[in-house]
């Protein structure tokens, strides 16, 4: 397992949300890939058990008083461990939506552990998951401009899943859409998905909106996204999660 860091002051974020962690955590690392040319774009960082249990095992045990600590603990320990790993992509991070109460006062922790590690700030992407109900729009997409104007990579997971939809787009364009795994199994061969999808690449065209086509597991699957121009793919066709390691993908160019 790698070196942790010592303990230093983004381990406590800024005051009002820490509340000590009764439970330990880790990740493992999934790339995803340029299918344009093979390379790595980067790797989203997954919850673990301490000993690569569940992210089932680990969410259990966020409750409504430890969600803002667990949030801006998550992001930190993502960073450093990245950062031991010498990853020099992009690191995708998810983040609770309901779990940042200001956002200016909840990105100090992240952005302590980005200088202290030297992770490049530009490197950093947080995702929303849009299957969890946000409960005010408005401050979701005031986290998201805030996010962006410290230089972060913003986007929207999940997508086609959620409670949100096409009403959060046009509030807030993120950088990059993840198209819900849901939509993508088995795209080439449901003809009502087909057409949903195709639609959404080219929404997401016009609106300059990068799409990543998550959760491909077949090659037909792949080749389907590759026609309608989407590059960026993740899911076990390509690799599985790595648990504190980053695995290289397979099947690429």
């Amino acid at each position: 397992m790698p070196t942790e860091f010592p303990p230093t002051i983004a381990d406590i974020g800024c005051g009002f949300c820490y509340v000590p962690l009764n439970f330990e955590f880790s990740f493992a690392f999934q790339p995803i890939v340029n299918a344009d040319d093979g390379s790595v774009f980067g790797y989203e960082a997954l919850v673990r058990g301490p000993k690569g249990e569940s992210a089932y095992s680990v969410l259990t045990q966020v409750t409504d008083e430890n969600r803002y600590a667990f949030d801006q603990a998550c992001r930190v320990k993502a960073i450093r461990l990245a950062s031991l790993l010498k990853l020099d992509k992009v690191l995708s991070i998810n983040f609770l939506p309901n779990a940042v109460y200001e956002p200016a006062h909840c990105i100090r922790s992240t952005l302590a552990a980005a200088q202290e590690t030297g992770f490049p700030i530009e490197n950093l992407m947080f995702e929303i998951v849009e299957s969890e109900h946000v409960y005010d729009r408005k401050h979701l997409t005031n986290i998201f401009k805030h996010y962006e104007q410290q230089g972060f990579i913003t986007a929207l997971d999940d997508f086609g899943a959620g409670h949100a939809g096409l009403n959060l787009l046009a509030d807030f364009l993120p950088r990059v859409l993840k198209i819900d795994m849901y939509l993508v199994r088995d795209i080439d061969q449901i003809p009502t998905k087909q057409v949903i999808v195709k639609h959404l690449v080219q929404l997401c065209h016009e609106l300059n909106v990068r799409v990543l086509a998550e959760g491909l597991e077949t090659e037909a699957e792949v080749a389907f996204f590759r026609a309608l121009g989407v590059s960026l793919m993740q899911g076990y066709y390509f690799a599985k999660p790595g648990f504190e390691t980053l695995p290289l993908p397979i099947n690429v160019n």
